[in-house]
Formats: structure tokens, sequence, C-alpha cells
């Protein structure tokens, strides 16, 4: 089984696959399940946070730590 690291700062964020995050996402949203062996880091990271919106799951602390992360940037 193949087990990714969570995205813990913006640059690791920016090296993912926007579509493959975007897919995972969804998935996530409609509480899917994910088969690590076939999926990307990036759908993995996706899915991990549409489980959290879609209230399958609670935010762990590098979902937490990227999301500070993101609201401390300049507007």
């Amino acid at each position: 089984m193949q087990v990714f690291q969570s995205v813990e700062n913006i640059a690791d964020f920016r090296a993912l696959n926007e579509g493959e995050i975007l897919c995972g996402y969804l998935d996530g949203m409609s509480g899917s399940t994910c088969s690590l062996s076939k999926v990307s880091r990036s759908y993995w990271h996706g899915w991990r946070n549409g489980l959290v919106d879609g209230g399958f799951a609670e935010q762990d602390d590098p979902q937490l730590d990227l999301e500070a992360q993101f609201a401390a940037l300049p507007t």
C-alpha cells in the first residue's frame, strides 16, 4: 500500500497537479473511498480535503497548518 506525506507548505502544494486535486476533492466530498495504490499524491490531497469539507472527517494538523499558511498570504 502506498502512503503519501501530507502537504505541509504552499510550495509543496503548488507542485501538485491541480486537475488531480480537483478530482480527488470531488470524490472526497461525496464520501468515496480511496485506494492508495491507484491514486497520486495530488488526488489523495484533494480527496482528504473533500472528506473534511463533506463532513466525513475532521481536519488534521497538517491540513490546519497549510490552511493557516494560505490565510497568512498577503491579499
